[in-house]
């Protein structure tokens, strides 16, 4: 039987995290995590059992490619809290191309984590990554592309941009040239500022002007942090591993993320406001060596588009949900969320606050501190105009359009 995953991000019956990988270290980790994945709850057993048929079933002939996926800090339960389909597309592309292709997932930060998975990539020691793009753009400054202030107004324009034709020339194609990175799909949030427990006892934040001042985590994004200093955020570089300590202990105010990551990291018990300010994208993509890919024969690199494609539809629907049902991202929380068991308020800020951050640090409005990252980036996509052409895209939909509505589209096939 299935169930919401519990407020410990628990999906198992009695099964530690000892346990589970006391299975894995017999049947492989890929092979125990889509058991486990399939099952949904589990005794010990009945996991054992399902991993032995799984990597019966993954092993029966050899593979032409074996990859390594290194998946930061995800696993087969925070998976099922932030919607980032790794395991989804393992699944779907080893099915796709009947064991012709294998992966081999990693999380749990082992091989790497948020800010290094891009670059381990690039070296080769990897062939592909789960990662948010932000902390990604420390390895891949491209990625910074997709971070202008108020450029997406909302997670359907975000997925609209991802399936659109033109997500080729304005991200994917200067991604893998100048970086090497074949991106493939991601979930879509926006970030907000997520307050530590210093402001467990402060009324619910409603305007712009009471965070004014506040001190706050910021990932690797160069273009997030030109945002956070024109709205007075003040921004603290701080790795993502070092973030929960750093709210926890009072050593900043709170932090630029998404709901999504504060629930699957378990930072939902040191959060007392969500405040969802939207000012730039919070996408955890996966992405792979354009090399390796390139290493497929055409039947397999279509194999891959494919079950990309699937993974983005799936993502898109599963992640919406589960903002609403695991996470509590709503006003109120619904019950047994996240949110709700620690005490997590959201503080939706009325659209009036959100134009007038809008106003303060949007490129569309206050052009010059943008100036040389806009400059730097039109360059790198062969000339063309970043913000202003994506900035139209994400505005083709109409802006009451629910994410899940978004029509899917083959990026790479759409004219």
């Amino acid at each position: 039987m299935n169930k919401r995953v519990s407020a410990s991000g628990s999906n198992q019956e009695g099964v530690s995290r000892r346990d589970f990988f006391r299975v894995a270290s017999t049947y492989g980790l890929s092979s125990t995590m889509l058991a486990a994945s399939a099952l949904g709850s589990f005794s010990l057993s009945q996991l054992a059992q399902a991993a032995d048929d799984t990597s019966k079933k993954r092993y029966k002939k050899a593979a032409k490619h074996t990859l390594t996926f290194g998946a930061s800090g995800f696993n087969e339960n925070n998976l099922l809290i932030e919607r980032a389909g790794s395991i989804d597309f393992l699944k779907d592309v080893e099915d796709r191309t009947d064991g012709e292709i294998r992966i081999e997932f990693v999380g749990d930060n082992q091989i790497c984590g948020q800010l290094n998975c891009v670059k381990k990539t690039q070296q080769g020691i990897i062939d592909m990554f789960t990662a948010s793009t932000q902390n990604s753009a420390g390895g891949a400054p491209y990625l910074n592309v997709l971070d202008y202030a108020y450029m997406f107004p909302t997670r359907a324009s975000q997925y609209h941009f991802l399936y659109h034709p033109d997500s080729q020339k304005l991200l994917r194609d200067p991604l893998r040239t100048r970086h090497g990175l074949q991106f493939l799909f991601s979930h879509c949030e926006l970030r907000g500022l997520q307050m530590g427990l210093g402001w467990q006892d402060k009324p619910l934040i409603t305007s712009i002007d009471q965070l004014r001042g506040t001190k706050n985590r910021v990932t690797g994004t160069q273009l997030g942090r030109i945002a956070m200093q024109l709205l007075e955020l003040n921004p603290v570089p701080i790795a993502w591993s070092e973030t929960l300590d750093g709210l926890k202990q009072g050593l900043i105010d709170g932090a630029e993320t998404w709901a999504g990551a504060v629930a699957y990291a378990n930072m939902s018990p040191v959060v007392s406001q969500s405040v969802d300010l939207r000012f730039f994208c919070g996408t955890e993509a996966t992405m792979m060596d354009a090399k390796q890919f390139d290493s497929f024969s055409g039947e397999l690199q279509d194999a891959v588009m494919e079950s990309a494609y699937l993974t983005q539809v799936k993502i898109q629907a599963a992640q919406e949900a589960a903002l609403v049902n695991t996470v509590g991202a709503t006003t109120p929380s619904l019950p047994g969320t996240l949110f709700d068991v620690h005490n997590v308020r959201v503080a939706a800020l009325s659209d009036e606050e959100r134009a007038k951050a809008e106003r303060i640090c949007a490129p569309e409005f206050n052009p010059e501190p943008w100036e040389k990252w806009r400059n730097r980036l039109d360059k790198w996509s062969g000339g063309l105009d970043t913000y202003g052409s994506i900035h139209k895209i994400a505005r083709e939909i109409p802006r009451d359009t629910l994410a899940e509505n978004v029509e899917p589209r083959r990026w790479w096939k759409s004219a």
